[in-house]
């Protein structure tokens, strides 16, 4: 039957596919393509993980979980935040497993945002902090980080955008696609403009164990935070569990127990025997994330030494597993110098203005890939650079 009418809601209608993904699919097409571009470890989960997941299915744990979580689970991940982080939560109340940090993220929202409230984003960003603000009804708010600062938050950025309507500050400490940690001194300035305003704050610390050069810092540990804080992390990136989509979120019993019902509603429960394989990782998987990190580090150093070398002005992030040179002064445009990189030299990176409006002029481009496959791509961005 022929109709006019249009089915799609106008928020599906407007959403933009995500600009990673689209560099990446047609990277895919091509032979002999280096991909700097997708954000995931190049590291193999480590066998004792994938190990306590067969475990957990040969002994029947097939079945739905809590809600929230298994308890163990849920009480290790307690642990570990209060051993690491210095931030304190209660397992049964405070915590929820999840299906990925990006799923926190959503319940987070959804479950403080009505219709029009505004949420400060900073940029540049991972692509669906934005979307996933408008999707649960708010409105989210560009906050333009600058390189001259390493593009790190200055709290009278912050100052300068908050209205009646703002209810929440989204931030990604260390940083995608920048790297940028902010340390405890930005978090003290940037926690006296969130307190005097009455705002929620959103931490994403999905990368808080991918930090190189100094300690990290939780903002649920800065003073007064915690009762304002959604903590969002997961084991996605230091554990290498990308695929097994496992996150959590953490933060006041009020908010964690709304975030619950919505949870129960959608999801019911993340995957069992990620569960285990989880529990697993963080009873005996710190010594896989040392060395993991200190190939990431060395890896680092070789990109941001190489790009500075190239012409490509680069700082050295502090953490994640990104590098975000600028390419302002070949005159193009942040995806016209993607595209043609990878038509003419068979490197993916992403263009800087998929993450927002600061991110133009910039590409962003991921180390976690081997130090021969990192060789041989900033040996074919010089060429490209010098033809240029």
């Amino acid at each position: 039957m022929k109709t006019s009418r249009s089915y799609l809601s106008t928020k599906a209608s407007q959403l933009k596919p995500s600009g990673i993904r689209r560099f990446f699919d047609l990277a895919s097409t091509m032979d002999n393509v280096i991909s700097l571009g997708v954000g995931e470890p190049d590291f193999v989960t480590p066998w004792n993980v994938i190990e306590a997941s067969y475990h957990s299915l040969e002994q029947g744990y097939t079945a739905y979980t809590a809600n929230a979580g298994i308890l163990e689970l849920r009480q290790l991940i307690a642990d570990y935040l209060f051993q690491s982080f210095q931030v304190k939560y209660k397992a049964e109340e405070d915590i929820i497993v999840t299906v990925g940090a990006s799923q926190a993220l959503d319940l987070a929202l959804r479950a403080i945002i009505d219709p029009g409230d505004e949420v400060i984003v900073v940029e540049p960003c991972f692509v669906a902090y934005a979307p996933t603000v408008t999707l649960a009804g708010g409105v989210p708010v560009p906050l333009e980080t600058l390189p001259e600062n390493e593009f790190k938050l200055q709290p009278e950025q912050i100052e300068a955008l908050v209205t009646e309507k703002t209810k929440a500050l989204l931030i990604c400490s260390p940083n995608n696609p920048t790297g940028t940690v902010l340390q405890k001194e930005d978090l003290n300035k940037i926690a006296e403009v969130v307190n005097r305003h009455d705002l929620i704050v959103l931490s994403d610390e999905i990368y808080g164990e991918l930090t190189y050069d100094e300690p990290y810092t939780s903002f649920a540990s800065i003073r007064g935070m915690k009762e304002r804080t959604l903590l969002l992390s997961g084991f996605s990136k230091a554990f290498a569990m990308t695929g097994w989509r496992l996150g959590y979120v953490a933060g006041p019993t009020e908010l964690i127990q709304a975030m619950l019902k919505i949870h129960q509603y959608t999801i019911m429960c993340a995957s069992t025997m990620a569960q285990h394989g989880a529990i697993e990782a963080l009873k005996n998987g710190r010594q896989s994330i040392l060395e993991m990190k200190k190939s990431y580090q060395q890896r680092r150093n070789f990109v941001v030494n190489s790009f500075n070398e190239i012409g490509l002005e680069c700082h050295r992030p502090g953490g994640a597993f990104y590098v975000f040179p600028s390419i302002k002064h070949t005159g193009l445009t942040s995806e016209a110098f993607a595209e043609q990189l990878l038509q003419e030299e068979k490197v993916a990176v992403v263009p800087g203005s998929v993450f927002g409006k600061g991110g133009e002029g910039h590409i962003r481009c991921s180390y976690a890939t081997s130090l021969k496959q990192l060789n041989e791509a900033m040996k074919r961005i010089k060429r490209f650079i010098e033809r240029l």
